[in-house]
């Protein structure tokens, strides 16, 4: 029997049995329970290579896959079984696939410069349109109408109709490199794009011209602009400051990930909510109103490239470059211990707070929560001192 290092100060009793008998322990019906997190788990295997895309969506009782194996699958999130697999179109490794609104459609893009329309009932092709390069993101506009993806090495987008697949706009040299990323804006008026050459793009349709450049790449607090990429081992949040966009910096998230960030999600349902995958094989799951980290979920084995949230906060789905999808449930995560603790330590860090006099956001530590701290530290500056100091008691 192999030997084991018991810490004498622990307060949890040793586990007397095996890693197998402990992983078979932790199984639940329908999926396993992530020791290191206390989180229940569905690991889904179908694909034979990387996945690249996972998306709750047909009101979370699904989730939509795609991998670098050149299909996609539709899978059952209760009976984690496969209801329809996409093939026998792309040839080369599909990198993202999106769903389009109000339908039963979806789009994939793959290396073989594809963007490809299907039903996601019968299964079927309803369109193909070539692109002149690499294609290696999509999206779709909130109303259903269009759909974008990312050209390279042209550092371009297409923007097509999402009906009949007919190119509309397309757009060379956005970006001085490779675009990770393209999403549109809620309204549908502009594609926002992220890039190796660490800037963000929001291309506007109605004037077909780029309005705004940002030169660090960053994360957006207000989900105006739900755009992730790799943005190295620290995840950002910025958020509008008067209307517009603060291009000089965000307010960085405590206790990072240890490698790249490649996908990040927040959720619809709760704007605190953040939720990032990375390099380093984990979800970490973010509070962005105290803007600190409260979750980390282990179990994948190689590196996560794609996270999302269902609509009612319960789910997140996270694929992996080691084949899986993972489904992860945190619907009680408020009652594991390590939450807990998180939360009770965060009792004196740093909430967000609106100044009464310019209506900006300004951080502020807990411990100085007080009535009189209602404004941002350059109206206290403007406004004259409140405190007048007194004169000695004659003695």
């Amino acid at each position: 029997m192999a030997s084991r290092n018991i810490d004498p100060l622990s307060v949890e009793e040793p586990w007397e049995g095996g890693e197998e008998e402990r992983e078979e322990k932790g199984r639940g019906a329908g999926g396993e329970l992530s020791w290191e997190s206390q989180v229940p788990v569905k690991v889904l295997q179908a694909h034979r290579d990387a996945v690249t895309t996972a998306r709750v969506c047909c009101d979370n009782h699904c989730v939509l896959s795609c991998s670098s194996d050149c299909t996609a699958v539709l899978w059952d999130v209760e009976s984690c079984q496969p209801l329809r697999t996409f093939d026998g179109v792309h040839s080369k490794a599909i990198t993202e696939c999106a769903l389009i609104p109000h339908s039963n459609r979806m789009v994939t893009v793959s290396w073989d410069k594809k963007m490809v329309a299907w039903d996601l009932e019968t299964g079927l092709t309803l369109w193909k349109s070539r692109q002149p390069g690499l294609l290696t993101s999509c999206s779709s506009s909130s109303d259903g109408r269009l759909v974008v993806c990312a050209v390279n090495p042209q550092n371009g987008v297409s923007i097509c109709d999402a009906a009949s697949g007919q190119m509309l706009h397309h757009v060379s040299d956005l970006h001085r490199s490779f675009i990770t990323r393209c999403r549109f804006d809620p309204q549908s008026q502009r594609v926002a794009t992220v890039s190796v050459d660490r800037s963000i793009k929001l291309w506007d349709l109605r004037a077909q011209k780029t309005t705004v450049s940002i030169d660090s790449l960053l994360l957006h607090q207000q989900r105006a602009l739900p755009v992730h990429s790799v943005v190295g081992q620290d995840v950002e949040a910025v958020g509008p400051a008067g209307g517009g966009f603060r291009s000089h910096g965000g307010t960085p998230l405590q206790g990072g990930h240890e490698g790249s960030v490649s996908a990040c999600c927040l959720a619809a349902a709760d704007a605190d909510l953040l939720v990032s995958a990375s390099y380093d094989r984990t979800v970490a799951l973010w509070d962005l109103s105290s803007l600190c980290q409260t979750l980390v979920l282990k179990g994948h084995s190689d590196w996560v490239t794609d996270v999302s949230v269902s609509a009612d906060r319960k789910l997140v789905a996270s694929s992996s470059k080691d084949g899986t999808v993972r489904l992860w449930d945190i619907e009680n995560m408020e009652e594991i211990p390590e939450v807990m603790k998180k939360r009770n330590a965060q009792g004196a860090g740093i909430h967000i707070l609106k100044c009464e006099e310019c209506g900006k956001p300004f951080p502020l530590s807990r411990l100085l929560t007080s009535e009189l701290l209602t404004q941002c530290v350059f109206c206290r500056l403007k406004s004259p001192p409140r405190y007048r100091p007194q004169p000695p008691p004659l003695t």
